[in-house]
């Protein structure tokens, strides 16, 4: 009986943590769902101060990296504007406004521990795990979400 004690209990601990890091990236990943679209239309639409995408996407990520408050989670936000073939291909059949932007924000998870090796049983995590949402607004009138 301890010999096979020996064998399994490196095999619980490495699929212990790799349910642990599951559940703490989709934890992370509902998070994320409700503060980036939330953060994109508050903080994208009409921005404040000079009116860039850069400045946009940068308050953008700021708001999201505030909310989700983890260390082992990061942000990257992306925006672009839509032209014509994107508008159709996302659904506008006529344009709104010729100045809307896809904000793209996408999550980063790193899991913890990166690797080690329990008894011979190795546990080496994925690099990272990514979730993405993206959301098209007009950055220069509020309110107009697509």
């Amino acid at each position: 009986m301890t010999v096979e004690l020996a064998v399994l209990v490196p095999i619980i601990v490495v699929v212990g943590l790799t349910i642990w890091n599951l559940l703490r990236f989709v934890e992370a990943c509902a998070l994320f769902d409700r503060v980036a679209l939330d953060a994109a239309i508050s903080q994208g639409v009409a921005p404040s101060g000079t009116v860039s995408s850069l400045s946009s996407v940068g308050a953008v990520q700021s708001c999201i990296e505030e909310a989700m408050d983890s260390q082992s989670c990061t942000v990257e936000v992306t925006a672009h504007p839509l032209s014509g073939a994107e508008r159709h291909r996302e659904g506008i059949s006529f344009p709104v406004s010729p100045f809307l932007t896809n904000f793209v924000c996408t999550l980063v998870y790193h899991p913890w521990p990166g690797s080690f090796v329990i008894a011979g049983v190795a546990y080496d995590s994925p690099l990272v795990l990514r979730h993405s949402r993206s959301i098209v607004v007009d950055r220069f009138r509020s309110g107009v979400v697509v």
